[in-house]
């Protein structure tokens, strides 16, 4: 419950952009931001930067892309606390980062597939010679066969980069995975002197506690976002790791009042979190998109296939 290495990393607006086409009011992030600066977070992650060549910035918002000076508009440099982005392996424009000398971002998390770790160590070694931090991502662990994700470890371990994540995209892994897997990812990367993270997906209610079993385990970045928003199932919850972890330098209650200002009325829009189409895909390790489709159309008040035609329908796919 206390160990000083442990870091948490917020990615309401980067992950819950998923949910709302990153279409924050800039209040709220600033509001946000500052709340998670008072409460002792180590990094927030404001969201992705993403190619405007691939995405327009016309049916996107603004934290789709994090320029400079929408992140500068509501963020500061803090002590304590550091601000990061996303950016994904294949959708990410080169020339888009500024030396860090000139930027407020101080870490760049690269998200790939472990077959494309090739392509994400190309991107991550440009960002850490301007000066970033750097941490790779490897998304759907449950669906990488085990020799690839061998490989890609092996060659991350190779690296210069300062944090590599296990990532639990569809929220499929029970303890025992999360035991397996967390001792070969720090098995094979804490010798070149690399931290953990852990990143869990809500769709069986275990976001929180693989988590918890990924600090019982030596994993020390630890992945969370303000009720939970995050696509879909949503994550583990920020303000459950500041309550859960005694370190006096977290301050639970600026996250609480985050919940209540924000984050309660937008669940009730926006319907992240446990919901049975993402149980169904989370136990059947699937991608969420028919999930989300599924409660999109509920939402809208269509016709839609009952909880268990749901289920049955997803049961035969490969």
């Amino acid at each position: 419950m206390y160990r000083p290495e442990i870091k948490i990393m917020d990615c309401t607006i980067r992950d819950g952009g998923l949910m709302n086409n990153w279409e924050f009011d800039r209040q709220l992030v600033r509001d946000l931001y500052a709340g998670l600066v008072e409460a002792g977070v180590d990094y927030v992650e404001l969201g992705y930067r993403a190619d405007k060549s691939e995405f327009d910035p016309k049916n996107h918002g603004p934290w789709r892309f994090c320029d400079e000076a929408d992140l500068r508009d509501v963020a500061f440099e803090a002590p304590g606390t550091k601000i990061s982005i996303m950016c994904d392996v294949g959708r990410t424009d080169y020339d888009a980062f500024l030396p860090k000398a000139d930027s407020i971002v101080s870490m760049i998390r690269v998200a790939t597939y472990a077959k494309d770790v090739d392509k994400a160590i190309h991107l991550g070694n440009h960002v850490k010679a301007m000066g970033y931090e750097v941490s790779v991502n490897i998304m759907a662990a449950s669906h990488v066969i085990e020799p690839d994700l061998d490989e890609a470890l092996r060659q991350l371990a190779d690296t210069n980069f300062e944090v590599v994540y296990l990532v639990d995209s569809f929220g499929y892994f029970y303890s025992e995975q999360i035991h397996y897997l967390a001792e070969k990812y720090l098995n094979i990367l804490k010798p070149s002197g690399k931290e953990v993270g852990i990143h869990c997906h809500n769709n069986q209610q275990l976001a929180f506690a693989n988590t918890v079993e990924g600090i019982i385990k030596g994993i020390n970045y630890l992945d969370g976002s303000i009720y939970g928003m995050g696509r879909a199932a949503g994550n583990c919850t920020t303000e459950l790791l500041l309550g859960f972890l005694k370190n006096p330098k977290y301050n639970l209650s600026p996250a609480l009042d985050l919940v209540e200002k924000y984050f309660m009325d937008l669940h009730k829009e926006l319907r992240w979190g446990y919901e049975m189409p993402y149980m169904v895909t989370g136990i059947l390790n699937k991608h969420p998109r028919t999930g989300l489709a599924h409660m999109d159309a509920m939402m809208a008040g269509k016709d839609v296939p009952s909880f268990s035609d749901f289920y049955e329908s997803h049961l035969g796919e490969g």
